[in-house]
């Protein structure tokens, strides 16, 4: 069994974090350790100066609260929140921090995931562990 788990976390319908959650119970060894992790998109600096002040911190805040009422689903799951591009970020995090095991959720691949690809497949193709992709 796995003793350092991260779950990464997208709040929107189309991911079943819930899943993702029992997956990664199923999985975790006695004593395991489970971060819950959320990527923010980084906003290109064009896109950014047009977004009113404020709006950013308060989505920021939003997701932090969120991120942390997700986290306290698994047993002293500690929430972390980063910055950068999802799939790039999730395989750095891992592959640096020991993470044994990943547990990700992911939504049905649509004709447009040929060639942009989708943060699971990123995911499943550079991890240096275990990956278990829920759909």
């Amino acid at each position: 069994m796995y003793k350092n788990i991260l779950v990464p976390v997208v709040f929107d319908a189309e991911h079943d974090t819930q899943a993702s959650y029992r997956v990664a119970r199923a999985l975790a060894g006695d004593g395991a350790k489970f971060t819950v992790m959320h990527v923010l998109e980084t906003i290109p600096s064009f896109a950014a100066a047009e977004i009113p002040s404020g709006v950013m911190s308060n989505m920021r805040h939003d997701i932090e609260k969120a991120l942390l009422a997700a986290a306290k689903d698994l047993p002293d799951g500690e929430p972390l929140l980063i910055t950068g591009h999802p799939g790039r970020s999730i395989v750095d995090y891992a592959n640096s921090n020991g993470i044994d095991c990943i547990v990700l959720a992911s939504h049905r691949p649509g004709f447009g995931d040929l060639f942009l690809g989708s943060t699971a497949s990123r995911v499943v193709r550079h991890a240096n562990c275990a990956v278990h992709v829920i759909r």
